[in-house]
């Protein structure tokens, strides 16, 4: 014990400095959003590596290249699909250009990328999932993220050179449009933070004729997922007598403890989306604020 007294009291300088060095740096990354941003990007490239390095352990036991092979064949298929892509308007009027234009011209709505997990976490309420692909190759914030199977997963919520970061549909803060397949009812879909294994849809009229087992997709007025994508199926209703609508418990689709391949699937439209609807509402909110 004497020792240790003369160990600590011969240090004690450096100690204390070590103690305030890393004092200044949490106070740093915290309250600066600059270096946070900084940071949480090298944070991600370091343990994007040591997940990567793990994970391609891990695929060697669970036949990782031969689901890769099949991943990426149907990533392929899925950018040929007529439904990932957008017939011109051709009602518009040509005013400087009197030459004729072909209507049968096409052009891409969505865009799939390939990607593989290198972590992944459920048993927290905010969790993640960690992805080997980044800006380089052709990720950014706000694309969705489809398992091998077509489910949704997810949206990237950050991106550094070589990974990204996924926030899952198993975090509380989640939420996205869904809409019953049979009906096309709308709703939105989020979790409580408890089950893993349940998500919530609410907003869904007492009116709408809905039964256990019908399907849960992905609504056409999602600006970040292809529509009609499955997210999951009706496994309790619960009709609570203080509202006009239904809460609804869906089971995901997505294994989210067996997640592996996915697909990050970018709406090639989103910022002209986003944009319109975010000056929509400013303009509005504008407007009512002058009126008062």
């Amino acid at each position: 014990m004497r020792n240790v007294i003369l160990f600590i009291g011969r240090y004690l300088t450096f100690f204390t400095f070590l103690f305030l060095q890393i004092v200044s740096l949490w106070f740093l990354f915290s309250f600066n959003k600059f270096h946070q941003a900084l940071f949480l990007q090298s944070a991600n490239e370091i343990t994007g590596g040591i997940n990567k390095e793990y994970k391609k352990l891990e695929n060697f036991f669970l036949q990782g290249e031969e689901n890769r092979r099949l991943h990426l064949m149907n990533d392929s298929l899925l950018n040929l699909l007529s439904h990932q892509i957008t017939l011109p308007d051709t009602t518009r009027q040509l005013v400087t250009d009197t030459l004729v234009i072909d209507s049968s011209r096409q052009y891409r709505r969505y865009y799939f990328r390939p990607a593989s997990v290198v972590y992944n976490s459920t048993n927290s309420e905010k969790n993640y999932i960690q992805l080997d692909r980044g800006s380089i190759h052709g990720i950014a914030e706000n694309m969705a993220v489809l398992n091998a199977d077509g489910s949704a997963v997810g949206i990237v919520v950050q991106v550094s050179p070589r990974f990204s970061q996924v926030m899952s549909l198993l975090h509380v803060r989640q939420k996205i449009n869904v809409a019953l397949q049979l009906t096309g009812d709308f709703g939105t879909l989020e979790w409580d933070g408890k089950d893993p294994g349940l998500l919530l849809l609410k907003g869904l009229p007492k009116s709408v004729l809905v039964k256990l087992g019908d399907p849960v997709v992905v609504s056409r007025y999602s600006f970040n997922f292809p529509p009609d994508y499955p997210v999951g199926t009706v496994a309790e209703i619960i009709n609570d007598k203080g509202t006009n609508f239904y809460l609804l418990k869906v089971k995901p689709a997505a294994r989210f403890n067996r997640l592996q391949h996915v697909s990050v699937v970018e709406n090639l439209q989103y910022a002209e989306q986003a944009t319109l609807d975010r000056e929509a509402r400013k303009k509005i909110d504008d407007t009512k604020r002058s009126g008062q």
